[in-house]
């Protein structure tokens, strides 16, 4: 049972954190406390107003929607947007079952059960099925008008799929894929990163002159002007609209299968992709809400059952500095193991430097860690009032901690100022990886050796080493030499996709590294690209642009020196694209403003578009395709590269705008569901075949 505070000093410096908490948490970049410990005040103040009525503030949390952290707008709601009031365990949740039972003078029809979305609350007005206002909740009565920033949310139409008028209310959120999308364009612009997706997603929804558009989703639990019928019939009606809503969430009969439902759908929370922090418990019949009514802040027949915070606190136990293989120098926290959402946390980011003193956490702290999905756990705070005494803030490294060079403190992400110089052993291994340039025999310990000799200091040096050289080495030989030479040889084949991967481009991986070679062709036509160019290809922002043209000017040295030693710098297949411009091209171009002059995105000599590639469709657009199981030679990445090689688009999972599955040995749910929804179905053996005919 929840105690209540013994002073009414007590319970007014409570009523004050919840309020900076909550400011702090529906407007802020960080968090002021851990969600645990705020759901644990806000109980103790209820607790306390229940035996000491004569204390209760009239602007009491428990009273207010939001707990006052709202921002307030001019938009007037149709009706309050109210809060939901919580319950953290099964007895208080059949006690809310036993009181909604009182109200009601029988049991309810039929619950419905739904994911609680940490995002921010919106209501919607469609006319004539067009979107045409967007209000955050703000104080429940009048919210801000964010029409322009939430037409971007995916799940929220501009149009619906028939002319009705309707308001939606739901969440605008961040997944987690978006959420280190959105980090990773913030950091860029020179900003902190956003302490949770929540605080991004409400600051990306209510900023007016933000640099970069980060990505928002929106899921919808709400819905007035569809008629009277049950809530889960409204929700199913409102997706076959066209908008993002909980459709097929679970009906129950009974507070034992609300259990069950909540049970399952915190065991698979891990799998959704985005962050939930409990689960939502309605009435699903419209008879039964209007009977059972509201109170000034929060609905009597809908209840939200909160699961452990996704935020905990550790100790931070110390402070190291890692340098990453382009010379990047960054903090990094070692903590005292603690479980957050079902993963033992041993470390976390700290980002950079002057973040590390924005965020004020010393070795010794007490600190806030969060972590969304598979998202890397980040440090969002201290507790100060819990910090030892004595501590002091981390004295960061004079010189590189890996090499003894200068550090270059220009920006916010400090850098050795030898660059990939002094990451050498790490960028060499990274360009000989398997799903690089595939070297094999160039192992870690060899890496060492030529480096030490003098004789290898970037990749491109890698293809001037000879045998009697290598041979002389210890444990070598001439014939180990020999097979490491010709395996070095033999990369220069490799496709542009590879060549990428291997540079270690920032802000890149495999994929994005498939994707520019797809979409550019050649490395002259890549280095040509404008920021702009660079930003019609999938996946790529404004920031994400800006780094990587940055990142290929640095490295044009590297690659001309990989082209004078014949290394290949094309991707094969390539199908160039229609001209969009008409201007004459340049090969010189360093600032994007020209085309490459190799001819890359010219039509063919006869002005037709050129024959669709086997995975792409007749215009020329990319198929969505699974690969299952596994494919005779090819290694899992190596599959989803030759999905995009065969014009495709690689996707890890199955759903209706999936195009086709290529199934194989070991294949499992992901085949099933493809049966299921009528997906086209093609044996890896096929596939195979596929790629040897096409790649000849």
């Amino acid at each position: 049972m929840t105690e209540p505070f013994d002073t009414v000093d007590e319970y007014r410096t409570a009523i004050s954190q919840i309020r900076d908490a909550a400011a702090a948490y529906y407007s802020g970049p960080d968090l002021a406390m851990d969600d645990a410990d705020y759901d644990t005040l806000m109980a103790r103040v209820a607790a306390t107003e229940d035996r000491h009525p004569d204390w209760k503030a009239e602007d009491s949390p428990t009273e207010v929607v939001a707990a006052g952290g709202g921002v307030v707008g001019d938009v007037v709601h149709s009706e309050p947007m109210l809060s939901l009031d919580n319950v953290f365990d099964e007895d208080t949740l059949r006690k809310w079952a036993a009181r909604l039972e009182r109200l009601l003078g029988r049991p309810a029809a039929a619950y419905t059960v739904e994911p609680k979305i940490d995002g921010l609350a919106i209501a919607a007005r469609y006319e004539d099925g067009k979107l045409v206002q967007v209000a955050t909740r703000g104080d429940g009565r009048a919210g801000e008008d964010v029409t322009g920033q939430a037409r971007r949310a995916a799940g929220l139409p501009e149009q619906l799929t028939e002319p009705v008028t309707i308001e939606v209310r739901g969440e605008v959120f961040m997944t987690d894929a978006d959420f280190d999308v959105a980090n990773g364009m913030r950091t860029a612009t020179g900003e902190p990163p956003f302490a949770h997706p929540r605080s991004a997603a409400a600051g990306t929804l209510r900023a007016q002159d933000r640099t970069y558009d980060a990505p928002l989703s929106f899921l919808a639990y709400g819905v007035r002007g569809l008629g009277d019928g049950p809530h889960s019939a409204a929700m199913a009606e409102l997706a076959r609209l066209g908008v993002s809503s909980t459709d097929g969430m679970a009906v129950c009969a009974s507070v034992d299968d609300i259990l069950a439902a909540v049970h399952a759908l915190n065991a698979g929370r891990g799998a959704l992709g985005y962050g939930i922090d409990g689960a939502v418990i309605k009435a699903d019949q419209p008879a039964d809400r209007e009977l059972a009514g509201s109170s000034s802040r929060a609905p009597r027949w809908g209840i939200a059952y909160k699961f452990p915070a996704d935020t905990r606190t550790t100790r931070l136990k110390a402070i190291e500095v890692q340098v990453g293989r382009t010379g990047v120098i960054t903090p990094v926290a070692v903590l005292e193991p603690v479980q957050i959402s079902g993963v033992i946390v041993t470390s976390a980011t700290l980002h950079n430097f002057d973040d590390l003193v924005r965020r004020n956490v010393r070795p010794g702290d007490t600190v806030f860690v969060r972590r969304a999905g598979d998202v890397i756990p980040e440090i969002t705070g201290a507790k100060l009032d819990e910090r030892p005494p004595g501590s002091e803030p981390f004295e960061p490294p004079a010189r590189c901690p890996r090499c003894d060079g200068e550090i270059d403190r220009t920006q916010k992400r400090w850098r050795c100022t030898r660059g990939r110089a002094c990451g050498a052993r790490e960028a060499l291994a990274y360009y000989a990886a398997r799903d690089s340039m595939d070297i094999e025999g160039l192992g870690g310990k060899l890496i060492d050796m030529v480096i030490a000799a003098g004789l290898v200091t970037d990749p491109a040096d890698l293809y001037d080493l000879q045998v009697p050289t290598l041979a002389a080495f210890d444990r070598m030989g001439e014939v180990s030499a020999t097979k490491l030479v010709n395996a070095i040889q033999a990369s220069k084949t490799q496709p542009l996709a590879r060549v990428l991967t291997g540079l270690g481009v920032r802000m890149t991986g495999r994929s994005m590294s498939r994707r520019l070679a797809a979409h550019f062709g050649t490395m002259d036509a890549l280095l040509s690209a404008s920021v702009a160019d660079l930003q019609e290809v999938e996946g790529v922002g404004p920031e994400r642009a800006v780094t990587i043209a940055a990142e290929l000017v640095d490295l044009q040295p590297v690659i001309a020196r990989l082209v004078s030693r014949g290394v290949n710098m094309t991707e094969p297949n390539f199908r160039p694209r229609p001209a969009t411009s008409t201007s004459a091209p340049t090969s010189t171009s360093t600032d994007g403003s020209g085309d490459a002059s190799d001819g890359v995105g010219d039509a063919g000599a006869d002005g037709e578009p050129p024959a669709p590639l086997p995975l792409q469709r007749e215009d020329g657009t990319p198929m969505t395709v699974v690969v299952t199981g596994s494919v005779p030679g090819l290694t899992r990445n190596e599959g989803n590269e030759a999905v995009e090689r065969l014009g495709g688009r690689s996707s890890g999972s199955v759903s209706k705008k999936t195009d086709l599955v290529v199934v194989g040995e070991g294949a499992g749910s992901k085949a099933t569901k493809a049966e299921e929804l009528g997906i086209r179905i093609m044996p890896a053996e096929e596939f195979a075949e596929l790629l040897r005919t096409t790649s000849a």
